[in-house]
């Protein structure tokens, strides 16, 4: 990753936003195909279909670049709570995806950037500024307006996907941790992937659900998607630092809706929609923040 805003070179940097757009659009698509397999399928089973694609996809990167599974003991640990804290965020995503409307279900995943500043704190011994915890405090506010908290099983639903967002924050944190001591992004998608499906492995064995010929296509869609915008993510990531491109991964929102909007006719209400600006204000104000701090005197 370039982290040098100095040497950063305009045709780097148009195409870090190309990809991380081409990602937002991979990982809507996915949203959309989970959500086309239907309620019927269990979430946990859902994501042993997303994950062994990734996990094939991954296994062929490792093989091409020669590397291995084999680290020391620390990056283990850190690749172990990575992998518990990815497949419990799918989980709560995939709840939410099945249930609420796809924009709603987005956005929540979307609040991971500001729990994994948060981890980060714990994790990487990470100062984190006045400002930054203002950014987090109104985002958690949209949060909220999305959520709608109540009794409901929308709110529910929606709590799900808060903690699918928490989970991937805490993921993403841990993912920081591991790039600083050199573990490559196929050792970490490989590792989570094999995790993920191996605590699937007992449900699938016992508790099968048959999923007909769409069902399956759907899902099998579903994790080619979500491969193609891990691919597209870590290129975005190898040409230009975070602070100059991540705020481009919200146009996940915009997909995401537009697909809902099409498929199922879905139009967010008037709560959630204030929620997606605070939201995504919040990421913006945070994104210029990042920059200015970023800028040589």
């Amino acid at each position: 990753m370039n982290d040098n805003a100095e040497t950063l070179s305009p045709s780097n940097k148009n195409k870090a936003i190309l990809y991380i757009i081409a990602s937002a659009f991979f990982f809507a698509l996915m949203s959309f195909f989970v959500r086309l397999s239907g309620n019927r399928i269990p979430v946990v089973q859902k994501s042993f279909f997303r994950n062994i694609v990734s996990l094939f996809i991954a296994l062929v990167m490792m093989y091409r670049n020669n590397q291995s599974l084999r680290t020391d003991k620390t990056s283990l640990r850190y690749l172990l709570l990575r992998a518990i804290a990815g497949t419990l965020g799918i989980y709560g995503n995939f709840t939410a995806v099945g249930h609420l409307n796809l924009a709603d279900a987005s956005i929540l995943n979307k609040l991971s950037p500001f729990f994994a500043v948060v981890f980060s704190v714990f994790l990487l011994k990470e100062r984190v500024s006045k400002t930054e915890w203002l950014t987090l405090c109104v985002a958690f506010a949209g949060a909220l307006l999305v959520i709608k908290p109540s009794f409901s099983m929308n709110s529910l639903y929606a709590l799900a996907g808060l903690a699918g967002g928490i989970g991937a924050g805490f993921a993403y944190a841990c993912v920081r941790k591991l790039g600083t001591r050199g573990v490559g992004g196929p050792v970490i998608i490989a590792f989570f992937s094999a995790f993920s499906c191996l605590v699937a492995l007992p449900f699938m064995l016992f508790s099968f659900v048959p999923m007909s010929v769409p069902e399956l296509v759907f899902l099998l869609l579903a994790g080619l998607s979500a491969a193609g915008g891990q691919l597209f993510i870590t290129a975005a990531y190898s040409n230009a630092p975070a602070r100059e491109i991540s705020v481009y991964d919200y146009s996940q929102i915009i997909f995401t809706a537009s697909l809902g909007f099409l498929m199922w006719g879905q139009i967010p209400d008037w709560l959630s929609v204030t929620g997606y600006c605070l939201i995504i204000g919040a990421a913006v104000f945070k994104w210029r923040y990042a920059r200015t701090r970023a800028t040589p005197a």
